[in-house]
């Protein structure tokens, strides 16, 4: 007979007479994750199952727990199964660190500044950007195809910056990103990357950073065939950091692209096994925080999943403990920042996706956008708010939120394709005006 493993566990936790929250407790999770994994919403992975058959004493084989000879379970004789933090892509080879085995300076050097030209290759993009351009390049093409170079370590390269300012360095760009000054970016966070590789050993923190600032950014600009390379060498540097926050943001930043390629069901469960790391528990506000990102994330699959009922769930588990950390709680590698209010930002692109331009309305009205704690925030408020519009077919109320949004983020607003896109769209779909027109010629949209 074929296990479940939720059912298996429900009943173990009802005959112990065992709450969710209390089985929560136990294990780490919440008690709405413990209600997903007992309901199959969420899989569980070995680790998982290892938690709950150690926490409610469930012999192992009848959750289909066979692992390989290895050391014992104390209670029931059984090897401990490996644990790891969120679903794997291709294993890492990056080095850790303190590996004894293969751990030579000089290939972790080689491995750092290796680039992946044949992922490039596969993906049919050029290999160089030496191409005579007609006309100079619009800022978002500039910093897409520098940021392209850097990764594959081709091109003409920019002045290296010294090691020692390379925090510096990716503080400032950062800064540059949550104000969406994206002319900088495109000079600052192409020589950071190339600076990183140049150090070598010893800087892969910095290196993890900028790589999951690039991976924002390309997915910002709608490029992502360098945005999974960018990703999964994050992915593989947090790992060799062993940085847990570092390695949910990666995770979270795949389970975007996952939703963007249209693998709702890989998305959801990246983003929720990250948000269970233990190590997450372990992290305090910060760690706390970063779960909730995740399980925004989740949320916004469940909306491209046809699923409204389960996006309003998660996100009311996320608000959850955006009020309990209280304020805003500014992450290093989410400078966007976790508080209520950007829980109920996250609720108006959610409600968007899943099809409702009257609740990403009425969800929108509860936002103050002033509350936001970046430029870049801000700009997504109004942008969100312009596509509810739109989608309500309220053209004059859509341009004037587009207005706001160039306001506040001028740069953003001409490079985004999702802008250009909703412009293009309501140039050709009715009636224009002077600031219509006027807006998309500033986007480079021709009418």
């Amino acid at each position: 007979m074929k296990v479940i493993p939720g059912e298996v566990v429900r009943q173990a936790r009802k005959a112990r007479g065992l709450t969710l929250v209390q089985l929560g407790e136990v294990t780490g999770y919440s008690a709405a994750q413990v209600s997903r994994y007992e309901r199959g919403v969420s899989s569980m992975g070995m680790d998982v199952r290892w938690g709950f058959a150690r926490a409610l004493d469930i012999p192992p084989q009848t959750l289909g727990l066979s692992p390989p000879p290895g050391r014992r379970d104390v209670r029931h004789g059984q090897p401990v199964a490996p644990i790891s933090a969120y679903p794997q892509l291709p294993a890492s080879t990056v080095v850790g660190p303190g590996r004894e085995d293969g751990d030579d300076p000089v290939r972790r050097r080689n491995l750092l500044a290796n680039l992946a030209v044949t992922a490039a290759a596969a993906a049919g993009a050029p290999l160089t950007g030496s191409t005579p351009q007609p006309e100079e390049p619009a800022v978002g093409e500039l910093l897409v195809g520098r940021l392209r170079d850097a990764m594959l370590g081709i091109g003409p390269a920019e002045p290296l910056q010294p090691s020692e300012q390379l925090d510096v360095e990716l503080s400032r760009a950062m800064t540059d990103f949550h104000a969406c000054k994206y002319a900088s970016l495109s000079v600052r966070l192409p020589r950071l990357i190339r600076s990183g590789h140049s150090a070598g050993v010893g800087h892969e923190g910095i290196l993890t950073q900028a790589y999951t600032l690039a991976t924002r950014l390309l997915v910002k600009l709608d490029e992502q065939q360098i945005g999974w390379m960018a990703a999964d060498r994050a992915r593989q540097l947090a790992e060799s950091t062993g940085n847990v926050l570092a390695m949910a943001e990666a995770a979270r930043n795949l389970a975007v692209l996952a939703r963007k390629a249209g693998w709702n069901t890989e998305a959801m469960s990246i983003a929720l096994a990250a948000a269970d790391d233990p190590g997450l528990s372990r992290a305090g506000r910060d760690g706390k925080a970063e779960r909730g990102l995740l399980i925004q994330s989740a949320a916004y699959t469940a909306a491209r999943s046809g699923d409204p009922a389960g996006m309003r769930q998660l996100t009311e588990e996320a608000l959850s403990i955006a009020r309990q950390l209280g304020g805003v709680t500014m992450l290093r590698d989410h400078g966007g920042g976790f508080a209520p209010v950007t829980v109920q930002l996250h609720l108006v692109s959610a409600e968007n996706s899943a099809g409702d331009p009257s609740a990403a309305l009425n969800a929108a009205r509860r936002v103050v956008p002033q509350a936001l704690p970046t430029v870049e925030r801000r700009a997504r408020y109004y942008t969100d708010v312009a596509t509810a519009l739109g989608h309500w077919g309220r053209r004059d109320d859509c341009v004037r939120a587009l207005l706001a949004a160039e306001h506040h983020a001028p740069e953003e607003t001409h490079t985004r394709p999702a802008v250009k896109s909703m412009v293009a769209g309501l140039l050709v779909s009715g009636r224009t005006t002077s600031e219509l027109r006027g807006l998309a010629a500033r986007c480079g949209v021709l009418h």
